[in-house]
C-alpha cells in the first residue's frame, strides 16, 4: 500500500484506514498559515518541511463558533466535539487513497464542506473518505477560512492587495485545488481527472470555482449538492453576492465596531477576540459572505453557470425533499430545476444529472429529509451516525456512494456497483427528458420532473 509518498513540500507518511487497503493522509498543509500579515490576504505558498511529516491527524479547524454547544440538529448530527482544536492556522487537506503505487492515475474527488461560509470542517465524521476510496477513487477534503476570517472586505485590504482583494475562503479552495493538481499523482491520483464537489455553501463554492476561468483546465466534473439556492428573501440570500464596494462599506462598519482605525490594528487582534467581536456584530448586522470582486468572481455564479460561462464539464445537482421550504415551495428543488432548464435552453448539449433525496430519516426528533442529511449516504458513513438506520438505509447509501464514485470516474453515475451489478439507469436531465433520480426508502427510481 502507498503508506509514504513525496509531495512538493516534503515527505509524507500516512496510516492504514479501517480497511488497510486504503491509506489515509490527514492534516497536509497546502498553504502558509493565514495569520499575522497573512490575515485577509490571498493564501501564500506552503513552506517546505524537513524530515517525514506524519499525516495522521486532522489539522485544526478554521475559526468559528465552538462546535457541540448548541441543541440544533447539526450539533446532534456531527458538530459534537467542543474540544476539537481550532486555529487560524487551518489550511490543511486530507487524502484517502486505495493506490498501491504512485503511478495508478486514479480519478479524484475534491470535496468542499458546507456550513453557510461560517461553519464546517473536514473532520466532521460524515466526511470520512474511506468508503468512497474503496471504490477506486482518491478522495481529498479541503479546509478554508470562514466568516470574518475568510470573507471580510475593506478599502484598506483592497488597496494593499488589489489583485486579490476579497473572497479569501474561496481563494483557499482554489489554492488547494491547484496544490492537488500539482501533487495528487504522488497519491496515485490523476491530475487530469479531478471532480470538484460540495454541499450547501460547499455546493455554492463549487459554483464559484466552476465559473472562475482560471480553473477551467483543473476540473473534469462537478457535483453541486443542495448548493443551487435562490432565496425569495434576498436580504438573507447568501448566494446572491454583494459587489466589492458594498462589502467594503460593511467592512468599514465592522472596523468601527471593533474600534480600530487601520488594517494593521485589526490584524493585531487576537483570533478569539476577533471571533467574539464578529459574533456580537452579527447580532444586528448581516454576516459576511463571498462577493463579486471582478477578479476571482466576475458575476453571480448561478447566472454564469446558466450562461455557460464556466468549465465545460458534466454536472450532478440535487436537493433533499424537505429542505428550505418557503410558502410550500422547496426553494432548492425549484432552483435546481429552473437552473438546469435555463442552462439547457442556452446550450442543449450540456450534460446534467439531477436527483432528489427523500427516504425516511429515523430518530426521536422526526427531522424529515433535512438539509445535509444526504451526506451520510453519499459518503456511506451511516455507521458513524446516532440515528437508528435500518437495512434499507444502508442499501440506499451503497447505491448512492456507487453512483457518486462512478460519476467521479467517468462523468456519468451509470455503471457497476459495489456488488458488481448494474446500477439503476440514471439518464441525463435534458430539455426533452427532464428526469431526476429519486433516492427513496425503496431504493433509487428515475422519475419525470
Amino acid at each position: 500500500m502507498l503508506r509514504t509518498t513525496h509531495v512538493e513540500n516534503g515527505d509524507l507518511r500516512g496510516m492504514p484506514g479501517t480497511d488497510p487497503r486504503v491509506t489515509a493522509y490527514r492534516g497536509i498543509p497546502f498553504a502558509a498559515p493565514p495569520t499575522g500579515e497573512n490575515r485577509w490576504r490571498a493564501p501564500q505558498p506552503c513552506p517546505d518541511w524537513e524530515g517525514v511529516l506524519d499525516a495522521y491527524t486532522y489539522g485544526p479547524i478554521s475559526y468559528q463558533e465552538t462546535p457541540g454547544l448548541g441543541t440544533d440538529v447539526y450539533c446532534r448530527e456531527w458538530h459534537v466535539d467542543p474540544e476539537i482544536p481550532m486555529s487560524e492556522d487551518s489550511l490543511y487537506l486530507n487524502v484517502w487513497t486505495p493506490a498501491k503505487t504512485a503511478d495508478e492515475k486514479l480519478p479524484v474527488l475534491f470535496w468542499i464542506y458546507g456550513g453557510g461560509f461560517q461553519w464546517g470542517y473536514t473532520a466532521e465524521m460524515e466526511f470520512d473518505g474511506e468508503r468512497l476510496a474503496r471504490r477506486g477513487i482518491v478522495v481529498v477534503t479541503v479546509a478554508y477560512r470562514l466568516g470574518v476570517f475568510g470573507f471580510l472586505c475593506h478599502p484598506e485590504i483592497t488597496k494593499g492587495s488589489p489583485d486579490a482583494p476579497a473572497n479569501f475562503g474561496l481563494l483557499d479552495q482554489q489554492a488547494a485545488l491547484r496544490w492537488v493538481h500539482r501533487n495528487i499523482a504522488a497519491f496515485g491520483g490523476d491530475p487530469e481527472r479531478i471532480t470538484i464537489a460540495g454541499q450547501s455553501a460547499g455546493g455554492g463554492s463549487v459554483l464559484q470555482q466552476l465559473t472562475c476561468e482560471e480553473n477551467a483546465d483543473l476540473i473534469s466534473g462537478a457535483a453541486i449538492i443542495s448548493g443551487m439556492i435562490r432565496n425569495p428573501n434576498e436580504k438573507q440570500d447568501i448566494f446572491k453576492p454583494l459587489t466589492l464596494e458594498q462589502a467594503e462599506k460593511k467592512g468599514e462598519e465592522f472596523f468601527a465596531f471593533l474600534g480600530v482605525k487601520s488594517l494593521a490594528e485589526a490584524r493585531a487582534i487576537d483570533s478569539a477576540a476577533l471571533l467574539d467581536a464578529y459574533d456580537r456584530y452579527v447580532a444586528d448586522h448581516s454576516r459576511v459572505f463571498p462577493v463579486t470582486d471582478g477578479i476571482f468572481s466576475k458575476g453571480d455564479a448561478l447566472d454564469r453557470l446558466i450562461a455557460g460561462e464556466c468549465a465545460k464539464v458534466p454536472v450532478m445537482a440535487g436537493y433533499t425533499k424537505d429542505e428550505f421550504v418557503y410558502g410550500g415551495v422547496n426553494i432548492v428543488q425549484q432552483t435546481v430545476h429552473n437552473t438546469l432548464k435555463s442552462a439547457l435552453e442556452k446550450d442543449p448539449s450540456r450534460r446534467f444529472y439531477c436527483y432528489c433525496f427523500g427516504p425516511d430519516i429515523p430518530g426521536w426528533d422526526d427531522p424529515g429529509c433535512f438539509h445535509s442529511v444526504d451526506l451520510w449516504f453519499f459518503f456511506e458513513t451511516l455507521g458513524k451516525c446516532w440515528r437508528p438506520f435500518a437495512g434499507r438505509h444502508f442499501e440506499l447509501a451503497r447505491t448512492m456512494a456507487d453512483e457518486f464514485a462512478d460519476f467521479v470516474k467517468t462523468g456519468s453515475p451509470n455503471g457497476k456497483g459495489w456488488a458488481d451489478t448494474d446500477l439503476p439507469e440514471w439518464r441525463p436531465f435534458t430539455a426533452d427528458d427532464a428526469v431526476e433520480m429519486a433516492f427513496t426508502s425503496e431504493g433509487a427510481v428515475l422519475r419525470k420532473v
